[in-house]
């Protein structure tokens, strides 16, 4: 599998950190718009096809049956809204999901909003949505290109229609409806000015838009200037009587929580604005809030605070803290929902208004919810439950009735035979002794003879809980003898606050020893060989894979690297990458920081003269969160210390994001060249005919 190498040129830049010259050869690749730097990522996407046209002749294939599998109706769980219900549907292949209301369960949906009319290619997506209380109005959030900026319309949900209402300069807003459906709050940032990129992501405010206006009179409601890192969540309390805004500095999951009485306006009140915790409005009965917090407990509880009297020893627990993660909590009907994490899997727990333990809901098996729905005062609850072989399916919960069950709302016919396929649990030992969760799927015929080819996916950061999810990829990874492993590392939320913190700043290292040790395992208890162990993450799961792959490429088969955070040293100085600061730290401002990022550091890593296993690195070229300069510079680095005759192969996907809707064609054709790739250097059996 030789393949001639693409020469990448050099430069002389060199950085002092603190007393220590790095070297940066790579540096001109960070300006995606440079001429010389397009022509070079054609070239490797050109070479990374040919690789594929000459070394995977089951790629067609591979692609046929992906499209097959994907091809099934697909529902989400409703909102309910005004009496109207409003879900997302794709009957099949669709670029981007319809969005669907109906004025009952039982009524036949009718489209409200279609994105693929508003681009040929599918590459405008619907990001979020919110309508209004009476069911009247919608305002929803279009992104172009996978990108994270997102422009706000409002439709007219009886004809249909959008109205003339456009805001601009928004990223990650809610948007949150006054009562009477007048207006609504948002967050945005100033409009771009010719400052560097970096920089673009500060100063987040609120506004207040009322409908039928320009977005130039929109109210300022709250900005910090103070705090210019600050980013805010608006949203109004079920009663009507607030607003609620939440602070947070980039990914930190500590946040304060500031309200303003509607019926006034007078200042903004802080409420908890001590930033040395987790605090969640969930709902309210008059001047008591109740906030999901993890202050003094650590895998979380729900309390009640007296707004005036708000400091912590004044709180009064409602749902205390247990022996396992209390997720997330939703208020609906007469009962706080609770959702708990078990092992990486999801309950749900009922209780009533006063903390009262009521029942559990049975969920379908082993899995997770993907979202959940409910009002106060509506005894009509909706979740979504998926697993590794079953598609997200909605649910109707009657919290009324004591005898309730889970009701599907929709059921989807695979071309699958997933009765022939298993999931098991499984728990390893790190380096240092903690026992980690694995997820392990394969056919429940599996031998375990030491050949199997094996796929190891993680993440393992920003108190993200990996659960159980429905992969059409996987299933043709399946069918071709694989197996599918999911690794729950130190860095996420599947123990609560402690296990994120055991894997952020300097204990990073331990999520690398999670991957590794999980890697160890499957190839000690005969599930695969080195051989045949390809590894696998995205975004931060991606700079996972390239610290593994950078420390230990003795040990695996192959490597997939996509949209990976890679130079540790620069990522805060590119779009959002400065968000993250509070999870990685700060290598310029801090020398100890810079101590332990040089260390696991991707880019940093890469010896010349090693071999390293066949590595497929992907990214996109309108990214605009994890920027495709750390795909690029990570891949010309690779090719240039290569002393093996594996290729590193690079793939960048045009007019597309991080990921958050990418059109079905191109998601489908990604992960078939990522099988096909695998299928090519692990030796995997073709998919059937």
């Amino acid at each position: 599998m030789v393949l001639k190498p693409i020469p990448t040129r050099t430069v002389d830049t060199v950085e002092d950190y603190h007393g220590t010259p790095i070297a940066d050869p790579y540096r001109w690749l960070e300006d995606a718009a440079d001429p010389e730097v397009r022509e070079w990522t054609e070239a490797q996407n050109a070479r990374t096809q040919a690789w594929l046209g000459e070394h995977a002749p089951d790629r067609e294939r591979i692609h046929a049956r992906l499209t097959e599998l994907w091809d099934f109706p697909k529902e989400s769980a409703p909102t309910k809204r005004g009496g109207r219900y409003f879900a997302f549907h794709n009957p099949g292949l669709l670029n981007q999901p319809l969005l669907t209301v109906r004025d009952a369960l039982d009524a036949e949906p009718r489209v409200l909003l279609d994105a693929n009319t508003l681009s040929d290619d599918g590459t405008v997506a619907t990001t979020n949505q919110s309508a209004s209380r009476d069911g009247r109005l919608l305002a929803y959030a279009l992104a172009e290109s996978g990108s994270d900026w997102q422009t706000v319309r409002v439709r007219d949900v009886e004809s249909g229609e959008d109205l003339a209402d456009e805001l601009r300069w928004c990223k990650f807003t809610n948007l949150a409806w006054l009562p009477d459906s007048s207006g609504f709050f948002y967050s945005r940032y100033p409009q771009p000015s010719g400052d560097p990129e970096e920089l673009q992501n500060r100063n987040n405010r609120v506004y207040l838009h009322r409908i039928g206006t320009s977005q130039e009179s929109d109210t300022l409601i709250y900005e910090r200037p103070d705090s210019p890192d600050l980013h805010f969540f608006a949203e109004v309390s079920d009663d009507g009587r607030y607003l609620v805004i939440t602070g947070s500095i980039g990914t930190d999951p500590r946040t304060q929580v500031f309200y303003r009485d509607l019926s006034s306006d007078g200042e903004i009140v802080a409420l908890l604005d001590a930033g040395d915790a987790k605090y969640e409005f969930i709902d309210n009965e008059d001047t008591t809030f109740f906030v999901l917090t993890d202050r003094e407990a650590p895998l979380g509880k729900l309390v009640a605070v007296d707004i005036a009297n708000p400091a912590p020893e004044h709180w009064r627990d409602v749902i205390p803290e247990g022996g396992t993660p209390l997720a997330a909590v939703v208020a609906a009907g007469e009962r706080f929902v609770a959702l708990m994490l078990i092992d990486a899997q999801h309950r749900v727990d009922l209780y009533r208004r006063d903390g009262t333990f009521d029942r559990m809901i049975d969920l379908p098996g082993i899995g997770a919810v993907e979202a959940i729905s409910g009002q106060p005062g509506d005894d009509e609850l909706f979740l979504s439950f998926t697993s590794f072989l079953t598609p997200p399916t909605p649910y109707r919960y009657d919290l009324a009735d004591a005898s309730a069950t889970l009701q599907p709302l929709h059921e989807s016919a695979l071309g699958f035979d997933t009765d022939a396929y298993e999931t098991q649990q499984v728990f390893f030992h790190s380096q240092d002794g903690t026992t980690v969760p694995m997820f392990v799927t394969h056919r429940k015929d599996l031998h375990l003879h030491g050949d199997n080819p094996t796929l190891l996916y993680a993440y393992g950061g920003f108190n993200v809980s990996l659960m159980p999810a429905f992969s059409p990829t996987n299933l043709v990874w399946l069918e071709q003898g694989g197996v599918f492993a999911q690794a729950n590392l130190r860095g996420g939320d599947e123990y609560g606050e402690e296990w994120h913190q055991a894997g952020m700043l300097e204990r990073k290292q331990n999520v690398f020893d999670d991957f590794i040790a999980a890697a160890e395992w499957l190839i000690g208890n005969g599930y695969t060989s080195r051989e045949k162990l390809a590894i696998n993450g995205r975004s931060n799961g991606g700079l996972l894979v390239g610290a593994c792959l950078t420390q230990r490429p003795d040990l695996y088969g192959a490597a997939v690297c996509e949209v990976p955070v890679i130079d540790m040293l620069r990522y805060h100085r590119f779009t959002v990458g400065h968000f993250w600061i509070p999870e990685y730290g700060n290598a310029e401002e801090d020398p100890e920081h810079f101590k332990f990022m040089l260390a696991y550091s991707p880019l940093h890593n890469v010896r010349p003269g090693t071999s390293y296993p066949p590595t497929l690195v992907t990214s996109a070229d309108t990214d605009d969160r994890v920027v495709p300069a750390h795909a690029k510079k990570f891949t010309a680095t690779l090719q240039a210390a290569q002393a093996g005759d594996a290729p590193i192969l690079l793939r960048v996907e045009m007019k597309a994001g991080h990921g958050l809707g990418k059109p079905t064609a191109k998601l489908i054709g990604e992960h078939a060249d990522v099988l096909a790739f695998l299928g090519a250097v692990l030796q995997v059996d073709s998919v059937p005919e």
